[in-house]
Formats: structure tokens, C-alpha cells, sequence
């Protein structure tokens, strides 16, 4: 401690010399008398050197620490030079005894100095994970091939054979298992493998250390369970917090029963919603008993709808799914089977890929930039929200002469274009029984209703109305396909797979129909414009 009266020290400067050193942090412990099995354990002198040499390439400076020299099957640690800018110092100290004869330590004094030796540029370090180990039986011939190989012993490589498969995959262990070992915690059987597995170059590529930092879920309760079999006791943990996801009870076309009412779990959770959507739900099932989502989420404002899909239960409450068949992904009420009555082939669901269309959800930015923004929605009209709020409730229905969207998904009974609908309100065309693949249509009569809405719907696309003479050129073209109404067994549909999409045309024939309708109409428009184009010149002579 330096007082006031006691001037502080100045410390004496010493020289520092230019000798330059490199230290190994060498993780274990070396004696004076073992230095040259450490030397060894790294690669020797000569991978110390490169290691250190300036300007050393990535494959020269690395440096291994091998604890097993010699054994071709042990992972080595890994180790980094890296650049330092410490100081050896060399400790001396000099032991003087204090009273003479009387040999116990601290009978013993000393004077420490200490002398700068020089300065340590780069240090190796170990800091790595070591690999884990696994060590094969070395007297297998595999083995002594692997240790033959790293010795370079051409007699012994010469002399492999492959061994005869002997299907001894397990050996007993007799009573030489070791006493300390809980016997509860070996096999009963005191065997072990015999599979003749070898240890791969490396088995974990993880060389730091990662903070876990486990933390028990404060919500987890342990739950005693038995089971009703044996009356055994056993406990788990449950989570009391955890989120209870809801949805529509789904069955498949193959299904011989429909569900008539929903779970008794989404009845408890009855109480957590508004009963008013509920009601509206289930009122307009009764109206109409089979809905595409679309279509029932066109029927709220969208403060209701969003309440709706937040809500996650008013659904499940009020319908269930099919999820493959004519009626795939629509909201069917309780109780109602539509493979029963033939009047649900109104309801079927036919769907057409559009192979131009992303499917990605547009970014907040880019919906404000469409028109959607704060300013935008003030600067419209009343009469624009409300056109524009009719036009979106009925982005379900196809008349073809609007779109409203680039994916075409419709129930039959939402197309109300005069060719189709009289297509679709046909009864010479019916099955008996109801088929998954095309309802209650014949695979004649559905074909030709997708074969006109297909076309009318991409000519849309391109910014044109479909005549119905493309649409009755395109029947003709196709008119010569037989009509059967046998339902199709030596193939089933593969379960939850889009089946209203197989039947739609190859892209490359849907192509090309485009291209020739484009064509013929292009035809078409020359030939008015020359004819318009005579009778003015004629005028004019």
C-alpha cells in the first residue's frame, strides 16, 4: 500500500529480447522426462515446424494431437495455431534452509527472479471436443489390413483375403463382465455384438461446445397413467399450456359412415367463441349443405371472416371434410352424405391447375402499392367500396365473362355461364352409383364440362370471352371418346391426392388448344379488317 508519506516505486525498466519462441498448450500433463512422447503425440518435430514456418498453407499448419499413436482407429483432437503476443519468462528459485538438520518444508526459504527470455508470436491450442472413440477388435483381418496400410506393408496387404461370412453376430460374455457393473443396467443375456463394425473417419463434426442451458417447460405436470391391460402405473409429463389445435373432422371417399356431430372436445371449447357466427355458419349449411371455403367466407364481411379463421373452431363445430373424392376440400354438414343422393352432383368440385400462377402470398408492401394503403381506401367513393365489395363476394362463381381470380376451384352449382349450366343440369348422363373419381356424372359427361370451362376459363386469362362455337368445335374434337358409365376398379385413387385435377388435359395439349384458338380468332379478326377496308376504297371510287 502506498501512503503519502511513502513515495510509489518507480519500476525498473529491463530489456526485452528479440529471441522468438512458439508454445503448445498441450492438454495433459508433461514432465521434464516425457517431453519427447508429447513431441511424438503431435506428428513429431517435423509437423511442428510446418505448423509454425511463416506463411504455412491451411494443410501445413494443421496440427493433431494424437493420444494413441500408432492406432489407425483413434480420432486425433484437432488443434489452431493462432497469433499471440506473450512473453516467456524463466523462473528461478533459489531454496536456503532456515535451521539447519530440520529437512520438513517449511523449514525451507527462497528468492524468486525472473528473467524475459524473449516473446511467444504463436501458440497452438487445443480447445476442440474430442471425437468419439470406438475401438474395433484389432485381431479382425480387417483391421490388421487398415494398421498393414498405414505401415506400408505390402506382404501384408498381399496376403488379405476376404473372410467367410460365419452369421456369428452376437458372442456370450460368460461371467466375465466386470463386477462394479450393475447387472441391471447389462443385458440379461450377457452378450455382446458382433457385427464387425468399423468407426467411421469422424463421427461428430461439433467442435465447440454449445450452451444448452435446459430449462424444464414450468407448465409440465407429471400425470400418473395406468394401463388397463397389466394395471401398471407409469408417469410422464403433460403440458397444461399447450395449444389444443382444431379442425374439421376429414374422412376419406372409402369411408363407409359420416360424421353426425362434432367431438365432445370441440363442444367444451363451444363457450369460447361468438354464437352469433356460429348460427350464421349453421343456418347457411342447412341453405345449402355442401360449401367450398371460398365460397361460405364470401358470405361475411371480412371482420368476420378473420374472426372465423382465428377462431379455429366455429368450423369443426358446424361440418366435416372430404379429403379426396368429387366433393375434395369442401365443408359438408353433419349428417349429410353426399355418395347417397344424386342431387349433390351439383355440389361436386372441379379444380384446374394454372401452371402461370405463383403460388405465393403477396407481401404487405406490395398490397399497398396495388391500392390497398390508408390513402387509397379514403380517396374512394362510397360506391366504389361497395362494387368492389360485390365483386369480391363473388369470386366464387363463374359466369364466363369475369374472373376474379387466376386459379379456377368452383362447385358446379356456382357456375352459372349458360352453356355450362345447361351442361350441368343434364340428367341423361347420370351413374347409378356414385363413382370417386367423377361423382354422379359419367366420365363422358364431367369430361365435357371441364373441357368448356377449362377453355373459357384460360381464354379469360388472356383477356377474351370464349364463343361457344370454339366451345362446340372443341366437343367435336372430342366427340368421338365412347361413353361409359362403368366405375373404374383395376386402379385406385391414391389416398388424399388431387383427383379432381387428373382428369384436366396434358399441359402441352392445353397449350396447343390455346395456340389454335388464338390463331383461328386472329384469322378471323384479318378477315373483317380486309373486308371493312374493300368497301372503303370502294366508297371512296
Amino acid at each position: 500500500m502506498v501512503t503519502e508519506t511513502q513515495p510509489a516505486a518507480v519500476a525498473q525498466e529491463r530489456p526485452l529480447p528479440a529471441t522468438q519462441f512458439y508454445s503448445v498448450e498441450y492438454p495433459g500433463y508433461v514432465r521434464p522426462s516425457s517431453v519427447h512422447l508429447a513431441v511424438r503425440n503431435l506428428g513429431g518435430p517435423s509437423s511442428l515446424e510446418n505448423a509454425f514456418k511463416r506463411g504455412a498453407t491451411k494443410t501445413e499448419g494443421l496440427l493433431e494431437l494424437n493420444l494413441q499413436p500408432g492406432n489407425p482407429f483413434a480420432h486425433p483432437i484437432p488443434g489452431d495455431i493462432v497469433n499471440t503476443s506473450n512473453i516467456l519468462l524463466k523462473v528461478t528459485r533459489k531454496r536456503r534452509r532456515k535451521v539447519d538438520n530440520d529437512r520438513s518444508p517449511d523449514a525451507f526459504t527462497g528468492d524468486y527472479t525472473l528473467e524475459a527470455m524473449g516473446v511467444i508470436l504463436k501458440t497452438a491450442r487445443f480447445r476442440s471436443m474430442a471425437d468419439y472413440q470406438f475401438q474395433p477388435d484389432m485381431s479382425d483381418p480387417v483391421a490388421q489390413l487398415r494398421v498393414a496400410m498405414n505401415r506400408m506393408d505390402v506382404d501384408a496387404i498381399r496376403r488379405y483375403s476376404i473372410p467367410g461370412e460365419k452369421e456369428d453376430y452376437s458372442l456370450s460374455l460368460g461371467k466375465s463382465i466386470r463386477a462394479e457393473i450393475d447387472p441391471q443396467l447389462t443385458d440379461q443375456t450377457l452378450s455382446r455384438s458382433n457385427l464387425r463394425l468399423f468407426p467411421p473417419p469422424l463421427f461428430s463434426r461439433q467442435g465447440i461446445p454449445q450452451n444448452y442451458n435446459f430449462k424444464g417447460n414450468p407448465a409440465s405436470m407429471v400425470a400418473t397413467l395406468v394401463d388397463e391391460d397389466t394395471g401398471q402405473e407409469r408417469k410422464r409429463l403433460i403440458n397444461k399450456g399447450r395449444w389444443k389445435g382444431y379442425g374439421p373432422a376429414t374422412i376419406s371417399f372409402s369411408d363407409s359412415n359420416v360424421p353426425q356431430n362434432p367431438s365432445p372436445g370441440l363442444l367444451q371449447a363451444r363457450s369460447t367463441i361468438k354464437q352469433d357466427l356460429l348460427d350464421r355458419v349453421v343456418n347457411l349449411l342447412e341453405q345449402r349443405p355442401i360449401w367450398t371455403r371460398a365460397a361460405l367466407y364470401n358470405q361475411f364481411s371480412s371482420n368476420e371472416v378473420r374472426e372465423i379463421h382465428n377462431s379455429k373452431v366455429i368450423l369443426p363445430l358446424a361440418c366435416y371434410m372430404f379429403q379426396d373424392g368429387p366433393w375434395r376440400d369442401t365443408l359438408v354438414r353433419f349428417g349429410y352424405d353426399p355418395r347417397k343422393n344424386p342431387a349433390a352432383r351439383f355440389y361436386q368440385r372441379v379444380y384446374f391447375r394454372n401452371a402461370n400462377h405463383p403460388m405465393s402470398r403477396t407481401s404487405v408492401v406490395t398490397r399497398r402499392q396495388e391500392g390497398r394503403s390508408v390513402a387509397a381506401y379514403i380517396s374512394r367513393s362510397t360506391e366504389q367500396e361497395e362494387t368492389a365489395a360485390v365483386e369480391q363476394r363473388k369470386s366464387h362463381v363463374f359466369d364466363g365473362i369475369t374472373i376474379t381470380k387466376e386459379t379456377a376451384a368452383f362447385q358446379l352449382c356456382d357456375i352459372v355461364d349458360p352453356m355450362l349450366k345447361e351442361m350441368i343440369e343434364r340428367e341423361d348422363d347420370l351413374r347409378e352409383t356414385c363413382d370417386e373419381r367423377d361423382g354422379w356424372y359419367s366420365a363422358h359427361a364431367l369430361e365435357r364440362i371441364k373441357t368448356v370451362l377449362r377453355h373459357k376459363f384460360f381464354s379469360l386469362l388472356q383477356g377474351y370471352v370464349a364463343t361457344e362455337k370454339e366451345c362446340e368445335a372443341l366437343l367435336e374434337q372430342g366427340g368421338g371418346q365412347k361413353r361409359t358409365q362403368v366405375t373404374r376398379i383395376g386402379k385406385r385413387l391414391k389416398y388424399g391426392k388431387h383427383n379432381m385435377a387428373k382428369g384436366a388435359l396434358r399441359p402441352e395439349d392445353a397449350a396447343a388448344a390455346r395456340l389454335q384458338a388464338t390463331l383461328e380468332r386472329n384469322a378471323r379478326n384479318l378477315q373483317t379488317t380486309r373486308r371493312v377496308g374493300r368497301h372503303v376504297c370502294c366508297t371512296l371510287t
